[in-house]
């Protein structure tokens, strides 16, 4: 806390700076400069590259603000490989291991902001699901926006690393469950809105038995005409019915069944 006086700068005695002709105090010793420090707030954990890449997405067409200060608070480089880390905040998929990979950044938002296009501006889901924890990456941009995120996996050691790494964060909205993703997860149903991260041939019933009237699905799923994958949308209409709509082409892992 300052007093508002300022004093002149002191800055140490450089001798390789001394004029010409001038005489290093008596005893002192010619030495090599110090390294200039690191400036500081440039490395992976600072705001400003979390904002470079937040001003990327937006370039690309990402407009939902909460989308967008989620994408912003999270620190991605924190949910991949450390020889990977330098590539955190590129629009790139990572292997984290188990054959599985963290998404793009540009996937994850446009994922999520798809899924919350029928909601105004400005709100909260109170309750969201997430199929495929993964490294967790995906689940704490969610726990920014949802009142409460479920979020599920069937591979072991992914649910386990997931939680270690999730736990610096300390999101007290956030549960991690062990097991089959295919089956959703009916005790905190119904849903606001679901995110898969695994695509397959079909969506699973119970992902839309779990989507609460109003509420919005979005997950990779196969297309025949396209001969890939792609982004399938559910809205479960207030009368119950659902409503689909196919977006672009998308690729993420297969979508299985069980617990491993």
């Amino acid at each position: 806390m300052s007093d508002g006086s300022r004093e002149p700068p002191r800055f140490p005695l450089r001798l390789d700076r001394l004029a010409p002709n001038a005489q290093a105090p008596r005893g002192a010793e010619r030495r090599p400069a110090p390294p200039a420090p690191a400036p500081a707030g440039l490395g992976l954990d600072s705001q400003h590259v979390r904002a470079r890449m937040v001003e990327r997405l937006a370039a690309d067409g990402v407009r939902d603000a909460r989308v967008l200060d989620a994408m912003r608070a999270v620190p991605r480089h924190l949910f991949v490989d450390s020889a990977l880390a330098n590539q955190a905040y590129e629009d790139t998929s990572l292997p984290i291991g188990l054959g599985q990979t963290i998404s793009k950044p540009s996937v994850v938002a446009r994922m999520i902001e798809l899924m919350l296009a029928v909601r105004p501006a400005g709100t909260r889901p109170a309750r969201l699901l997430e199929i495929g924890t993964g490294c967790g990456y995906q689940a704490a941009v969610l726990a920014q926006i949802g009142r409460s995120v479920v979020s599920i996996e069937r591979l072991r050691p992914l649910h386990d690393r997931a939680r270690e790494q999730l736990a610096v964060l300390r999101l007290t909205n956030l549960r991690l469950v062990y097991g089959d993703g295919r089956l959703g997860h009916g005790p905190n149903a119904p849903y606001d809105g679901i995110v898969a991260a695994a695509g397959g041939e079909d969506l699973p019933e119970a992902w839309t038995a779990q989507l609460a009237p109003g509420g919005r699905l979005v997950a990779p799923m196969h297309d025949a005409a396209q001969g890939g994958q792609v982004l399938m949308v559910v809205d479960r209409l207030e009368d119950g019915r659902l409503q689909r709509h196919r977006h672009e082409a998308v690729r993420f892992v297969p979508l299985k069944s069980g617990i491993d």
